[in-house]
């Protein structure tokens, strides 16, 4: 196992889409350990380590809300982009006014949880590359509120705010942590990039408001 963290991140939603939903965005009653991933690469990342999600704090109750979002209908396409580049098309534009569709959503409020991850160091580390490195880097980044981009909750314009738990930091305690357990159901653990980008996913269970992310080679 490397270096491990603790993270705290809140917002004001959060929406963790189920892949099962085709049309309208329905959230997870979590954070899945995907999302978890993208946020702390946000932080920080480079091809020498790879983030594994442990455990997820679920800290407040979990609530959600209905309300209806602009969405467009296509995104531009990458052989249009191609062409563009290629000099084939003259513009390359999407009209939003002819592609606004309104889509349900129902999302998670004032949601807020703490993370606990390591990375494991890849083979594309290099002689300069080392955990105390990297590790000291994602300390360092985490403390001054530094990322690549803003980490968000499932959707990007649902912003992640984040403090990292020192070792010696009081861990905030969950709403759940003397509630009976809850059975989640199946749910994404993260998509296996090295096999034809095929998603994974694992039962998960909330015991005493902790989701435990199992190894990602038992998801199913």
């Amino acid at each position: 196992m490397g270096y491990g963290i603790k993270l705290h991140v809140c917002g004001d939603y959060a929406c963790f889409t189920r892949p099962e939903m085709k049309v309208e965005r329905v959230s997870y009653d979590v954070m899945t350990p995907s999302a978890a991933r993208g946020l702390l690469e946000a932080i920080h990342w480079k091809p020498a380590i790879r983030w594994v999600v442990g455990r997820i704090h679920v800290l407040n109750e979990i609530r959600f809300e209905n309300v209806r979002r602009n969405e467009i209908e296509n995104k531009i396409s990458t052989s249009a982009i191609k062409n563009a580049m290629n000099g084939k098309t003259a513009t390359l534009a999407q009209v939003v006014t002819e592609e606004r569709q309104q889509r349900a959503t129902l999302m998670l409020k004032a949601p807020a949880y703490l993370i606990e991850a390591h990375f494991d160091m890849t083979a594309a580390a290099g002689s300069e590359d080392s955990p105390e490195k990297h590790y000291n880097i994602f300390l360092r980044r985490a403390r001054q509120g530094q990322c690549f981009h803003r980490p968000y909750l499932g959707c990007r314009e649902f912003a992640a705010h984040f403090k990292l738990i020192e070792p010696d930091e009081e861990m905030p305690v969950s709403f759940y942590s003397d509630k009976p357990d809850k059975d989640l159901g199946w749910m994404l653990h993260d998509i296996d990039f090295m096999n034809n980008m095929t998603p994974k996913f694992f039962r998960a269970e909330m015991r005493q408001g902790i989701v435990r992310v199992p190894p990602f080679a038992e998801g199913v």
